[in-house]
């Protein structure tokens, strides 16, 4: 992997884990996620690109 790509992965990672850590908890519970698993849901979006 050259490093645009990991440059890439990794912004989508903070950008994943900046919007969904803005969110409220009732937010978040409407989306069904917990902020427990903020950053494996980040690091998996970031794992597809």
């Amino acid at each position: 992997m050259g490093i645009r790509q990991t440059f890439k992965k990794w912004t989508a990672y903070q950008q994943t884990v900046r919007e969904l850590a803005a969110l409220d908890n009732r937010q978040l519970n409407d989306l069904g996620i917990s902020r427990s698993d903020i950053q494996k849901i980040a690091r998996d979006h970031a794992r597809a690109i």
